[in-house]
């Protein structure tokens, strides 16, 4: 007999009063093609009630966090008179995973009414080789500090027809709602500092803040503003319904007038309104350089990364399985990173609103030392009838809410995920492409300005960058269109690299690493590879796709254009180390090597001097 999970599984019983929608349909097997949101595959609405008398599953330690740690290992104890190889455990966070969370969405009479999704799954078998004969065996799973407590239920049936076994004790961190998180970000001015993270202190509980100072100077405090979203908040389902979990509250201060390159430390604090405090541990970042700044500098940049999970959750499936491996080799190279760009396709949570806690605590080491800059990709932002450019349901329901509220960008309006933003002797301007981007669109009048507004004498490294390809691909997809790009994605803009002659462009969107030679309208305009000096009169594209989600294939035809391809998880470091020279590197996530790169060398004449379509046919002087 259970003790503990007794209680629990009546409290269960007692909220099977209303009903779940039926969002979920054609849920995929376990066994089926990649790319395939791991959580989707569970039919949680097709879930029966089969308890059974003997079998069990039990949680320990029931307290996590208790010497303030975010992250917590915890074994699961499970036993089934009846075991099979579709057993699996799923972990349901809050505990109380039952009908009284249903929403008004969910219409269909089937029992027994779990209408939240797992945050994570294992197949029963998945370390107890010998489950299937015995029926007992132990699980170990990572927990992140998600603001509720925890259960851990026992499934039979497999993902596609779950059979409710038994329910385990609750467990939960010290603290559920201390703040989590820390992610940095360029403010809209070189020497401000944006920090964002989550808690589940609403205004009414806590006073949000920063407490924050250089090494050499006293700690101040600036004060944070604090947003959150609800259910009606998000365009569609899964978001909307089984998908949804409360997503705390996220909040943001600015650190402002900072010291070029100077050291700081700071960490995130909560005033209670007894006069206590809530305190994160401390970090420390270094502030951007000055724009035009003569310095060392170090930018990462890749798309379409998403999260996986350590504990080898979610195992049967092959959804970012370079994940993990770009973010370790990210951290281990910290020390020589100053910011890093993730173009789109950011946690690829689709709905499912508790995969952007994961996502945001496997990028913590990253994104509480250096900036961490999004752009927005079909994964966060496209939904139909919403605005987007594109009518998919890539996005879950999700309609770019949680992309807009759980990062900061230095966007005019975070809806209109476009903006620039200085680093030293690096211009970025960041575009979005699931929004129209073409000639005479409000995103193309700001891609213009940011181009033109880069003063190259200062900043002599022009970098473009957007999620889906708008200048050149051989992946499949492209290649059977015949476009070899987004279509209609460079025909509007490929005047405008050359006329503002961009360095480089990077793209995300298709899973792999291809670098193009510098190019105008379909034609190399350089026949170099490995160095390019002299008169800057063509833009080098690069797809850099490769972060960690399953990897697309190239085309079987190589076109003229291409010089390097790979078809494996990677990024791309920029390293300016003056005015004049800049290295491109590629590296695999896999071993951190080089296997792709070239370096510029160029004087700013070389900028100014024209070439096709990139001056005015005439001049007064003429």
């Amino acid at each position: 007999m259970r003790s503990t999970s007794g209680s629990i599984v009546v409290l269960l019983l007692l909220f099977l009063l209303s009903v779940v929608g039926s969002a979920v349909s054609g849920v995929v097997r376990r066994h089926d093609l990649a790319g395939v949101q791991p959580l989707s595959r569970v039919a949680i609405h097709k879930a029966q009630l089969a308890l059974e008398d003997k079998a069990y599953v039990k949680a320990s330690p029931l307290l996590l966090g208790i010497k303030g740690e975010d992250t917590e290992w915890v074994t699961v104890e499970i036993g089934s008179p009846k075991p099979t190889a579709d057993d699996w455990i799923g972990v349901f966070s809050p505990a109380k995973f039952n009908a009284s969370t249903c929403a008004s969405e969910n219409d269909k009479d089937e029992v027994p009414l779990i209408c939240s999704a797992p945050i994570k799954y294992q197949f029963a078998n998945y370390s107890n080789p010998d489950y299937g004969r015995t029926g007992k065996g132990f699980l170990r799973f990572q927990l992140i500090n998600q603001r509720a407590d925890f259960s851990f239920a026992l499934f039979s049936g497999g993902l596609d027809n779950p059979r409710l076994i038994a329910v385990s004790n609750a467990i939960s961190f010290a603290n559920p709602k201390a703040p989590v998180y820390p992610r940095l970000a360029q403010g809209k001015s070189w020497n401000e500092m944006t920090i964002t993270w989550t808690s589940g202190y609403d205004i009414n509980e806590a006073l949000p803040f920063v407490e924050w100072g250089s090494k050499w100077g006293p700690a101040t405090r600036s004060p944070a503003g604090t947003l959150t979203f609800n259910r009606g908040s998000m365009c569609g389902s899964p978001a909307r319904t089984f998908g949804w979990r409360d997503p705390g509250f996220i909040h943001t201060s600015y650190l402002k007038e900072l010291w070029p390159n100077a050291e700081y430390t700071y960490k995130l604090g909560h005033q209670l309104f007894n006069g206590s405090y809530i305190w994160s541990k401390s970090h420390s970042f270094h502030a951007s350089p000055y724009p035009g700044q003569n310095s060392l500098q170090q930018v990462i940049i890749f798309g379409d990364m998403g999260k996986a999970e350590r504990d080898g959750s979610n195992e049967y499936n092959n959804y970012q399985p370079g994940s993990l491996n770009t973010t370790d080799m990210i951290v281990k190279d910290l020390d020589n990173i100053d910011i890093v760009f993730h173009i789109g396709d950011i946690s690829y949570a689709n709905g499912y609103i508790s995969q952007w806690d994961q996502f945001t605590a496997q990028v913590e080491p990253i994104t509480s030392r250096v900036p961490y800059m999004l752009a927005s990709g079909n994964h966060e932002r496209d939904w139909p009838n919403t605005g987007s450019f594109y009518g998919t349901t890539d996005s879950g329901g999700e309609c770019g809410v949680l992309a807009e509220t759980m990062f900061y960008i230095p966007a005019e309006n975070s809806a209109k995920y476009w903006y620039s933003t200085d680093f030293g002797m690096f211009h970025f301007c960041i575009a979005d492409t699931e929004h129209d981007w073409r000639e005479g669109s409000e995103q193309y009048k700001f891609i213009e300005h940011c181009l033109a507004s880069a003063d190259r004498k200062k900043q002599p490294w022009l970098i473009f960058a957007a999620h889906r390809v708008l200048g050149y691909s051989s992946g499949m997809s492209y290649a059977a269109e015949g476009s070899f790009e987004e279509p209609m994605g460079r025909e509007s803009l490929q005047k405008l690299w050359q006329k503002y002659r961009v360095d480089i462009a990077l793209f995300g969107h298709v899973h792999n690493y291809e670098r193009t030679c510098p190019i105008y309208q379909n034609q190399c305009v350089n026949n170099e590879k490995l160095h390019y000096s002299g008169t800057m009169n063509g833009t080098i594209h690069v797809v850099v796709g490769g972060g960690g989600s399953h990897l697309s294939n190239f085309s079987g035809t190589v076109p003229k254009w291409s010089i390097f391809r790979d078809l494996a998880f990677g990024f791309v470091k920029l390293t300016a180390f003056n005015h004049s020279s800049l290295l491109f590197e590629y590296k695999r996530s896999s071993d951190g090597k080089v296997y792709d790169s070239f370096t510029i060398s160029r004087d700013y004449r070389d900028v100014l001097a024209c070439v096709h379509d990139s001056c005015p046919p005439t001049t007064l002087a003429t």
